[in-house]
């Protein structure tokens, strides 16, 4: 196994990394944006109120999104496994 080998390996990984988290982590700051707008403009300053609307719309995403997360996650699980018998020689 040669260091292009690793380095596309471990591309191939970020990459995965990035794909499944990017949609959580855009929609918890996209609602947490909202939120703290709201708080700016009517003055309620509760430390806990930003915290039930990200927990809905994270769990909503994960439930809309939660099967293409999934089926990518095993492709690249599968991809990792079929490489074992390259990787010995």
């Amino acid at each position: 196994m040669s260091i292009g080998d690793i380095v596309t390996l471990m591309r191939g990984g970020i990459f995965q990394i990035l794909l499944l988290s990017a949609p959580i982590l855009f929609t918890a700051l996209l609602v947490g944006l909202i939120v703290s707008i709201l708080q700016a403009t009517t003055s309620i300053q509760e430390q806990t109120l930003t915290f039930v609307p990200k927990i809905l719309a994270i769990l909503f995403v994960l439930a809309f999104l939660g099967g293409f997360m999934f089926s990518s996650l095993g492709d690249y699980t599968v991809q990792l496994f079929k490489m074992i018998p390259l990787m010995v020689k």
